[in-house]
């Protein structure tokens, strides 16, 4: 994830009032930063963020009408046969992992929880396979309850920030609360993970056309000439 911009000088208010500002200078920029995962209901949020692992939004977008479409509720899905499963997201790639574990959190609904996606995140994280960071995005996108949710690009930035010194993500996700109010949780997620995939980005970062870069302590890992780092910036993931 690249060496942090940690500033041990730098006091706790100082830090939550530059992140604060940060933040607020970034969803001036996406003001439409939400999340890019098309769904319906919890259970289709669920299952769209299983298959979003190491897969791009878009392409997970393009499986599930199908997917859904032949097993719209856990309980069709728990009974479906996972050869036909694997045919339906084999374009998410690691299909057969990824198929498997559909079919285990469709069964788990079913015996569990009465085929319905709990709310909490206690309860999220018993399903097989899904961790802090898949249940956070279904509590605040399906639910509408506040969550961080750090994932590549939201661990990325937060460490070129200077806002965590770690590589945890239980230990990053902790950083990101003493910073920020609850009922800005979920949508920092959105919009730092929308930098990451169109400025941020892990190996070349468009530093000379990044709005906040006056108060990141990372800026000129990437280019700082304007003109080259607007080529390296992304209209869309």
């Amino acid at each position: 994830m690249g060496v942090s911009a940690w500033d041990p000088t730098e006091t706790g208010l100082a830090r939550k009032r530059r992140a604060r500002k940060v933040f607020r200078i970034l969803r001036e920029t996406y003001p439409a930063a939400q999340c890019e995962l098309d769904f319906r209901s919890p259970f289709e949020l669920l299952c769209a963020t299983v298959l979003s692992a190491q897969c791009t939004d878009a392409r997970v977008n393009a499986v599930t009408p199908a997917l859904f479409a032949a097993y719209p509720t856990p309980a069709a899905m728990a009974q479906a046969d996972l050869a036909d499963l694997e045919t339906l997201v084999r374009p998410t790639g690691f299909f057969r992992a990824k198929s498997a574990s559909l079919s285990g959190l469709a069964r788990f609904l079913e015996e569990r929880f009465g085929g319905e996606v709990p709310d909490t995140l206690d309860e999220l994280v018993t399903l097989p396979g899904v961790g802090r960071k898949t249940a956070n995005v279904v509590l605040g996108n399906a639910f509408d309850v506040p969550g961080i949710t750090v994932d590549t690009h939201l661990r990325r930035i937060s460490r070129r920030l200077g806002w965590t010194e770690h590589e945890d993500p239980v230990k990053i996700e902790l950083d990101l609360i003493g910073l920020f109010d609850p009922r800005d949780w979920t949508q920092l997620s959105h919009t730092l993970i929308w930098h990451g995939r169109r400025r941020c980005h892990a190996r070349k970062p468009a530093c000379g056309a990044c709005p906040v870069a006056r108060w990141c302590p990372s800026a000129g890992i990437g280019p700082m000439d304007p003109a080259k780092a607007e080529k390296l910036v992304k209209d869309t993931a």
